[in-house]
């Protein structure tokens, strides 16, 4: 089990709608979201923020749908919301989304807007595998929005993170 300590003590990740397969010649990095992927991200974006889930800072990976998906999270939470884009998130490794949110001691808040499998890997880390499947049986759906609060270590558990809800569009 992966132990990150607040801040931030509230965790966000969400990853990107559904894009369309790539053209000839497109590289994966730059395949948008298709039709469904725009109407998936503004759903979630406006069921977080209908729930007042609102990170105090948003960051994503540089590739085109998360981009995509970030604007949908912007425009239905706060236009003034602050959006940072990293590189190593687009093909970054379990290590690199961990660093990120671990160095996040400034914001109490934090949403990452990735890529599978990594996301998944990601919430298994910090909920456990058990109640990573009680949660998302079928695996971590695209525009899948997981809301992770800290509740610190207890006796009998290494898991010091909880799920407090997962949105899907």
């Amino acid at each position: 089990m992966t132990t990150i300590t607040p801040p931030p003590s509230r965790i966000y990740l969400l990853r990107h709608a559904k894009s369309g397969w790539a053209q000839p010649g497109q590289h994966d990095f730059d395949r948008e979201l298709d039709n469904q992927g725009f109407a998936e991200a503004e759903l979630v974006a406006d069921k977080a923020a209908d729930r007042n889930y609102i990170p105090d800072v948003v960051i994503s990976s540089t590739a085109l749908r998360c981009r995509q998906t970030a604007e949908a999270v912007r425009r239905a939470m706060d236009e003034e919301l602050e959006l940072t884009f990293v590189d190593e998130l687009y093909n970054g490794s379990l290590g690199i989304y961990l660093a990120l949110l671990d160095a996040q001691k400034a914001n109490r808040s934090v949403m990452l807007i990735g890529h599978n499998p990594t996301m998944e890997e990601l919430l298994e880390a910090l909920i456990g595998a058990d109640a990573m499947v009680a949660a998302i049986p079928g695996g971590y759906p695209a525009a899948g929005l997981a809301v992770l609060d800290y509740r610190g270590l207890i006796a009998g558990s290494s898991a010091a993170w909880v799920l407090t809800d997962f949105i899907t569009a």
